[in-house]
């Protein structure tokens, strides 16, 4: 028999697969782009089986929204019972929880059995389910689904290490820290995890990939692997999606590995404007970059957006009515379809225009005496300091810690006077420079 305590092995740590999601804040799809966004949850999920496969993982563990609603399609999941099925055949058992999304206790279910190996849990305590390879049991694995949407309590403190062999792992849909960017479900802190003495913590709802702890001695790995598959271009879902493989080494967890198994990814490039002279060479540039961004993709397919920025003659023309939703159509056109595809989404002008500093020092009012001003002070590191120590005090208190790192900081004080001396001339100087 094995010794369990010496197991060397990895498991896959997905969460956030929002199976058949629909797709949110993408513009005017032809129809390839919208197939190609409908299937892309499900095969980011059948990348995820496949990975566990080839790296004959010990088992698969998936944190949570594994639906995107309550009502749970049944195209999803069949799809999802198809896969745990693959994974159980091969000797792979699976352990779920459910989340936010898709509660135990509402919505309609189609699976009614599951194959032997995979592990639903439940959402009534915390149940704990050893793993065994070889006869011995490797590592062990506890958790708990939502009842309801609503979960505001904090279901870590309901885990517990238990007295038995192996890596234990807690697998937990919730929200670490506070995270402003999701809803506070099941909210926990960094101590409450630490208090349970696990050896891993496979958790989902945020969909950004992070990794909290896991280099001290006695911490344990806390994980996000972030969600599966983009849905949608806001900043939390651009770049890579995929899952992680978690590589334990003679009965220690001792590294975390991203593995990207997304199909269409979300991107948004910047794009400055200085040096280019007209529509043709802007249209020219944005080909350029979304080129080496298809190129870094891998073989996906990607959703662009791009930001116009910085100064230059072409900010006139950017202002005019209707002038991005023009250059969008042309990118659209220039691309055509192919695959994998690069479908331009939108293209934001946050340009300025050019402002004639010298011109502005010959004008003898506001914006003249605004500039000798704040050149004056760019030169006196002095009194950079002075204004930094006045806004300090008369900050609020929750601002005072972050603001108070400035006053010694002279490199940061002379670039944040200098972006300040922009923003005032284009705001006072008007349209005479």
């Amino acid at each position: 028999m094995a010794d369990s305590a010496k197991a060397s092995f990895c498991f896959i740590h997905a969460a956030d697969l929002h199976l058949d999601t629909p797709f949110r804040d993408v513009h005017d799809l032809p129809p390839f782009v919208a197939e190609a966004l409908r299937e892309a949850s499900l095969q980011a999920f059948d990348a995820i089986v496949e990975l566990a496969l080839a790296r004959k993982a010990a088992f698969v563990v998936i944190a949570g929204d594994v639906y995107d609603g309550p009502e749970r399609g049944l195209r999803a999941q069949v799809h999802f019972y198809k896969g745990l099925a693959l994974l159980a055949g091969e000797g792979i058992p699976s352990f779920v929880v459910h989340g936010n999304h898709d509660p135990v206790t509402t919505g309609w279910s189609a699976v009614n059995s599951w194959p032997q190996g995979v592990t639903i849990f439940g959402a009534d305590s915390v149940s704990l389910v050893p793993v065994e390879r070889d006869g011995a049991v490797i590592a062990s694995v506890q958790g708990i689904s939502y009842a309801t949407r609503e979960t505001t309590e904090n279901l870590s403190l309901r885990f517990r290490r238990p007295d038995a062999p192996g890596v234990h792992v807690g697998l937990l849909h919730c929200n670490l820290e506070g995270s402003a960017d999701h809803d506070a479900y099941s909210p926990c802190s960094l101590d409450d995890l630490r208090r349970a003495r696990l050896d891993y913590w496979a958790l989902g709802h945020i969909h950004s990939r992070r990794t909290v702890t896991g280099n001290g001695p006695g911490d344990p790995w806390i994980v996000y692997p972030g969600n599966s598959q983009a849905r949608s271009p806001k900043p939390s879902e651009q770049s890579a999606k995929g899952a992680v493989v978690v590589h334990v080494r003679e009965g220690v967890v001792d590294a975390v590995e991203f593995v990207a198994c997304d199909r269409v990814r979300f991107e948004e490039i910047e794009c400055p404007i200085e040096g280019i002279t007209d529509f043709p060479s802007l249209a020219g540039r944005l080909g350029d970059l979304a080129t080496d961004r298809l190129a870094a993709a891998d073989g996906r397919s990607v959703i662009l957006r791009a930001r116009l920025t910085g100064r230059g003659g072409l900010h006139a023309a950017l202002a005019r009515p209707g002038a991005s939703d023009d250059l969008v159509r042309e990118l659209r056109d220039g691309e055509g379809v192919r695959q994998p595809f690069c479908w331009w989404d939108e293209v934001r002008d946050e340009t300025r225009a050019i402002v004639d500093r010298d011109a502005i020092r010959g004008r003898g009012d506001f914006a003249a005496d605004l500039l000798t001003f704040a050149e004056s002070v760019q030169l006196d590191p002095a009194t950079r300091a002075e204004l930094a120590a006045r806004l300090v005090a008369s900050a609020p208190r929750t601002l005072v810690g972050p603001l108070g790192a400035l006053v010694n900081d002279d490199d940061r004080l002379a670039r944040l006077v200098e972006d300040a001396t922009s923003v005032a001339l284009d705001s006072v100087a008007g349209d005479e420079t």
